[in-house]
């Protein structure tokens, strides 16, 4: 068993990649199987595995996101209550309830197990910077 938590930066809504820094993690690791959980402690931003080859994906999932749940301050969304941390809050509490705050990733041959085209993702669902904690667990 291994466990290790890390930061990254934002600097707005969008997909922030983190692969390179997790697959550092597994391999310092030394695990030949397992099974890796990464979870985000917060509740404004998730986490994503998602294509990494075209960055048009990641500009139309935010996009798509986007127009799902617009801001709090859009004519669509007067019914949102919670506002107190900007028009940008609430819904990033919604579209981190659409997606997901924990990812489990099986390990074999030292590697994570993800397909040719796979990427991991902090998916940043507010306006201004944050500093996001990752934590990354392998149980072997």
């Amino acid at each position: 068993m291994s466990q290790t938590t890390f930061v990254c930066s934002t600097h707005g809504p969008g997909l922030y990649e983190i692969t390179d820094r997790i697959e550092a993690f597994v391999s310092a690791s030394g695990a030949n199987v397992g099974l890796l959980t990464v979870f985000i402690r917060h509740t404004s931003c998730s986490l994503l595995i998602q294509e990494n080859a075209d960055p048009d994906v990641r500009r139309d999932l935010d996009a798509f996101f986007r127009r799902l749940v617009p801001p709090a301050d859009d004519p669509a969304m007067r019914w949102i209550v919670h506002t107190t941390e900007g028009p940008d809050d609430m819904p990033a509490h919604i579209k981190a309830a659409l997606t997901q705050t924990s990812l489990g990733i099986p390990v074999a041959r030292g590697r994570m197990v993800l397909g040719t085209w796979q990427g991991i993702f902090l998916f940043e669902h507010r306006e201004r910077p944050h500093r996001r904690e990752i934590v990354l667990h392998l149980s072997t």
